[in-house]
């Protein structure tokens, strides 16, 4: 088991309640516009998603799969913190990518009031975890998702996103099915995921076979999410960033416990088998880069936030341009002004 460090958790066990799927409002494609073949002129095929719900869903059927939840659940217990920030009540709301519930299990009915679970890997909806709120599991892409238009007052995703090949379509999606007024709060891996394993295996494949492959999948950077958040049309934008850092007892027990959440590498690209010597060396080079003193080594997860609203009439507007009385060379003097005020007073 890995060393937990800054990690905050929030276990809770809620009975599970279900509802009839009679009143899903389904649609062949999410999009308005395109059909699932077209995707994003531009979209790059990075992933292997059929691979991708394989490992999903072998991690899912292990013996013991909250071993390996402990990331993921804190993950989604800081996007559930998110939703409680907001002054409102969601009467229907839709995970995507929910793996095996990691956000609904932190929320409760009163905030909540039904959650659809969208995921591409069965077995992980079929052993998610208990909540209290009332839900529907739905075997669905992330970018496909089978739902109509402004049905939704809440989406959220937890670590899932980073796994898509057309992130700007899965966003578009995700806006498509939003109510207006309604929110998206998502949180994906950031650029500096995992870096000490990066560099590790890098220089050991470097130094023992005289070059490297990627072993680690390609993540967004975090000045692109604003972007992509707008071009989807979201407004009212926040995108901050976080990092988890977890202390393993060597490299091989951080790898074990990637495979155990299903974030093993999928990317087209990927060597299939590194050789034995490479893989020792590499443990070594982690070890000597990177050891804590306690001879435990550490891997850091870096986590971007993310927050946008579907427009709405009754949402807050900038003023218009040209329309300020006062100009910023005036904000210097506005103390002489205030006091100025208070002796005429």
């Amino acid at each position: 088991m890995p060393l937990l460090t800054p990690l905050r958790f929030s276990w809770r066990r809620l009975p599970a309640a279900g509802v009839p799927v009679k009143n899903l409002g389904l649609r062949t494609v999410a999009s308005g516009a395109s059909s699932p073949s077209g995707a994003s002129p531009k979209a790059f095929n990075i992933f292997d998603r059929d691979l991708k719900r394989k490992q999903k869903n072998w991690a899912a059927r292990q013996p013991e799969p909250m071993k390996f939840d402990y990331l993921k659940e804190e993950v989604g217990s800081r996007i559930a913190d998110r939703v409680y920030d907001i002054a409102r009540d969601f009467r229907l709301a839709l995970d995507v990518g929910c793996g095996r519930g990691y956000v609904a299990e932190h929320l409760n009915k009163e905030t909540v009031g039904k959650f659809f679970q969208t995921d591409i890997a069965e077995n992980a909806l079929k052993n998610a975890l208990e909540t209290e709120i009332p839900t529907v599991s739905v075997l669905a892409d992330e970018e496909f998702l089978p739902f109509r238009e402004n049905t939704f007052d809440l989406v959220v995703s937890s670590l899932s996103l980073h796994w898509v090949n057309d992130l700007p379509r899965a966003l578009e999606q995700i806006h498509y099915v939003l109510k207006p007024d309604g929110v998206f709060i998502g949180a994906m891996f950031g650029g500096d995921t995992l870096f000490e394993l990066r560099c590790s295996l890098q220089l050991a494949e470097t130094e023992r076979e005289g070059g490297f492959s990627p072993h680690v999948s390609p993540f967004t950077a975090v000045n692109d999410l604003g972007h992509l958040l707008g071009r989807a049309g979201f407004n009212t934008l926040t995108v901050d960033t976080d990092e988890i850092q977890v202390n393993y007892p060597g490299m091989f027990e951080l790898m074990e416990d990637l495979q155990g959440m299903g974030e093993s590498n999928c990317a087209w690209n990927r060597k299939a088998l590194l050789h034995r010597d490479t893989m020792l060396a590499a443990a070594a080079v982690y070890q000597e880069m990177y050891r804590n003193e306690d001879g435990s080594v550490p891997a850091t997860y870096q986590i971007y936030y993310m927050i946008g609203w579907k427009y709405h009439d009754s949402q807050a507007r900038p003023a218009e341009r040209g329309s300020a009385t006062v100009s910023f060379g005036e904000l210097g003097k506005i103390n002489d002004l205030m006091s100025q005020g208070k002796k005429s007073q």
